[in-house]
């Protein structure tokens, strides 16, 4: 079932459950208060004291008589249930033996009510006891009551028909502006799915909830626009940067074709080229990997100290560099994922430890931020805003190893813990390259 036939039956019921009780209320109030009206009238007939002569001018009129709303019979009855006007009364309304009980005065209540119907006309009829002995019958006609009802009750059908007609017309209208959105997002999703394409044309139009959503199905297009182009950015880059290390292993191997010929301290130089390529090959491909599929968002978040993080990536560098290493390290604390950001703080010093050659290397922790700072060159100015690129390398340094991959692991870290990284050159010398993280 289609949303849009949703939604007219949704209307269609609701308009006529409405409509429906709305009638139902109505009749039954309006059938209420008329009996009321009845009943008063009649309270207020019984109360009079010439009751005998209404009966009398009663079953004067009683043959042909023209009843009306407002017409009230009174008939009055002895014990046995007998008019009592005189040796030749015609009967004017029916007896029944509630009556002759009030009549006796053997009823409970001295008084009752019924309702009978005189040639096919309904009459309600209230009895009560007579001074004179018997009772008195008074009678007065509900055929206006009947009429009032029936015509409320046609009036509430053709309401009910009129209702659902229009919720018909109007859930329809309804339904067609809110599905028409709907409709275009679901080809441009079919679109998407079909050709592959991310630039199609998204319904955003509107401050409801189908705007949006085809707003939000407008910026996850845009997600993946720009995660494809990132990937083929990758690619690109990661098949430029392979180029070389590959290039020198074959020549290297090719040269191996001739290792008879060669003199010792050359093969040792060869062996050595091969080892270091591989290795730096090896590097490259690990972290083109970790930097591609983003395994540190599979790692779970938990609080922590990021000095602790901090301390445990400078012992490792220590080790491996035999560098000294300064920590500093207040007791800022996060919720992040550990090794992912333990990660993040050994590429930052071990890219401090690599392009400074001398000098200690600082490393600061202070309100949740992490400063690493060495004592070499520094970074040109120009080169400033592209230390955290892909790929990117300065000049100067590209004779040395690495794959220009460390910083934009860091960058890619900090991104998934939403902080922000930084890279300055500090006024008496050097870099300070770091990052800051939210609070926990």
């Amino acid at each position: 079932m289609s949303l849009r036939l949703k939604i007219v039956l949704a209307l269609m019921l609701l308009a006529a459950t409405a409509t429906t009780a709305i009638g139902a209320w109505s009749y039954i109030s309006t059938r209420t208060e008329l009996g009321n009206a009845v009943d008063r009238s009649l309270d207020t007939a019984s109360q009079r004291h010439d009751l005998l002569q209404l009966a009398q001018e009663s079953v004067a009129r009683a043959a042909g008589r023209p009843r009306s709303f407002d017409a009230i019979l009174v008939q009055a009855i002895d014990s046995s249930g007998q008019p009592v006007m005189g040796p030749n009364l015609q009967q004017v309304l029916p007896v029944t033996q509630v009556d002759i009980d009030v009549a006796l005065s053997d009823a409970p209540d001295p008084s009752t009510r019924h309702d009978v119907r005189i040639d096919g006309e309904p009459f309600r009829v209230l009895t009560v006891p007579s001074l004179a002995g018997g009772a008195i019958q008074l009678a007065r006609s509900l055929q206006e009551n009947e009429n009032s009802l029936n015509a409320i009750l046609r009036h509430t059908l053709w309401a009910i028909v009129i209702a659902v007609a229009a919720s018909i017309v109007v859930g329809w209208l309804l339904g067609r502006q809110l599905t028409r959105r709907l409709v275009r997002l679901t080809a441009a999703v079919s679109a998407v799915a079909t050709t592959g394409r991310l630039d199609v044309d998204v319904p955003r139009n509107g401050a409801d909830e189908t705007a949006r959503l085809g707003a939000a199905f407008s910026g996850m297009l845009g997600a993946l626009a720009r995660s494809r182009q990132e990937q083929t950015q990758l690619v690109q880059d990661a098949g430029h940067e392979l180029r070389t290390p590959l290039t020198s292993l074959r020549t290297n191997v090719s040269v191996l074709r001739d290792y008879e010929r060669l003199e010792p301290d050359e093969r040792q130089r060869l062996i050595a080229d091969l080892d270091s390529e591989s290795r730096e090959l090896t590097a490259l491909v690990n972290e083109l990997v970790e930097l591609a599929t983003d395994r540190h968002d599979e790692e779970p978040a938990q609080h922590l100290l990021l000095g602790e993080v901090a301390s445990r990536a400078v012992a490792r560098t220590t080790r491996r560099t035999g560098r000294e290493i300064v920590l500093e390290a207040d007791n800022s604390a996060i919720v992040g994922q550990p090794a992912a950001l333990e990660r993040a703080v050994q590429n930052l010093v071990d890219n401090a430890a690599k392009f400074a050659m001398h000098g200690t290397i600082e490393v600061s922790v202070h309100e949740r931020t992490v400063a690493v700072r060495d004592h070499g060159d520094g970074i040109r100015a120009d080169d400033l805003p592209h230390v955290f690129d892909r790929f990117f390398r300065a000049v100067e340094q590209r004779s040395k190893p690495g794959s220009g991959l460390g910083l934009a692991i860091v960058k890619s870290v900090v991104d998934a813990h939403h902080g922000s990284v930084f890279a300055t050159n500090a006024t008496d010398g050097g870099a300070i390259i770091g990052f800051t993280l939210p609070a926990g």
